[in-house]
């Protein structure tokens, strides 16, 4: 954070109480920063620091004030938004940003709605996680939040910025939707119209949760990409190919845009064609099906309407010869 952001934000956060079970109910603050890089900022993350010094005046104009909790009292969100990852450079910034300026920004919490003595965070996750690995109480914000107005200050904070990644936002929307969020409130939770709402309930509703997970949140990787990854994961096969892959050795070694670049790959890769080992013909040469064997799947394809109603009416008979002469084995 540059030093006059720093100045200004030290400015508002010095005086920090205890936590107390106890404070005034008001609107969530817009978008405080989170971790900024201490050298070469960029100038949206100039305006991120604005944003989160214009926040944290209006809250201590509304009459909140900023607590030192116990990050181990501190509980994630009831919905992540984010996708954990092995190696993140961003929070390891983040880390050495408090331990040599201290924590410049108050998360968000409110009480557990079920657990006496412990919280929620709202959002600031990234911060709680920092604070709780160095071992120093966290500068929160307590406020008592429904579950709507949580996810709304959730949402609204990680919704715009350009660090969580069009896969995140999607799980984020899903996982929303699957806790019975309105599409209304989903949108509005990610800042985002309804068709867009619909695009990425699309991608994480067809994409199985558990290979998003694996891929991780590809950063790099946008909507049309997504949109097309969701595609060809409906065809015949997908899921299987996918699986495949990310059962490959190698894979867990890649970061995120890797892996979802090896998997979209593996994804466009034909499967094994059948091969026909039989023909069935009339006595005349006219062509009654094919037979087919690839694996352990074996497929009839039936080239006449009249055989295959004769088939049809013969399967059970078939099946009755089957049993008979496997009885005992």
């Amino acid at each position: 954070m540059s030093p006059k952001g720093r100045d200004i934000l030290k400015s508002m956060v010095g005086a920090v109480e205890p936590a107390r079970p106890e404070t005034p109910s008001a609107p969530p603050p817009h978008r405080p920063s989170g971790a900024v890089k201490a050298m070469n900022l960029s100038l949206g993350r100039l305006g991120e620091e604005a944003a989160a010094a214009k926040a944290l005046r209006e809250s201590l104009a509304s009459g909140d004030k900023v607590l030192e909790i116990d990050a181990a009292v501190v509980e994630m969100s009831f919905i992540r938004d984010r996708i954990p990852v092995d190696k993140d450079p961003e929070f390891e910034r983040l880390k050495q940003s408090i331990q040599e300026s201290g924590q410049q920004v108050p998360i968000l919490v409110r009480p557990d709605p079920v657990k006496a003595g412990y919280y929620q965070a709202a959002y600031g996750h990234r911060r709680l996680r920092a604070a709780a690995e160095i071992g120093v109480p966290v500068k929160a914000v307590v406020r008592k939040l429904t579950d709507e107005e949580l996810i709304l200050a959730q949402g609204q904070e990680n919704g715009p910025r350009v660090d969580l990644s069009f896969i995140e936002r999607a799980l984020f929307a899903r996982r929303m939707d699957e806790h019975g969020f309105s599409r209304d409130m989903i949108a509005q939770a990610l800042a985002t119209d309804k068709p867009e709402t619909s695009r990425l309930l699309q991608v994480a509703q067809t994409i199985d949760p558990e290979i998003i997970l694996a891929i991780g949140p590809a950063p790099k990787v946008g909507r049309p990409r997504w949109l097309a990854f969701a595609e060809k994961f409906r065809e015949t096969g997908g899921r299987k190919k996918v699986q495949a892959a990310i059962a490959a050795g190698a894979f867990p070694t890649l970061e995120s845009n890797s892996r979802f670049d090896v998997i979209w790959k593996a994804l466009e890769e034909k499967g094994t064609p059948q091969r026909v080992e039989q023909t069935l013909r009339t006595q005349s040469g006219g062509t009654l099906a094919s037979v087919s064997r690839s694996g352990k799947s074996f497929r009839i394809t039936v080239k006449s309407a009249a055989f295959s109603e004769f088939l049809a009416r013969r399967l059970a008979v078939l099946a009755a010869e089957f049993e008979e002469e496997n009885e005992g084995k």
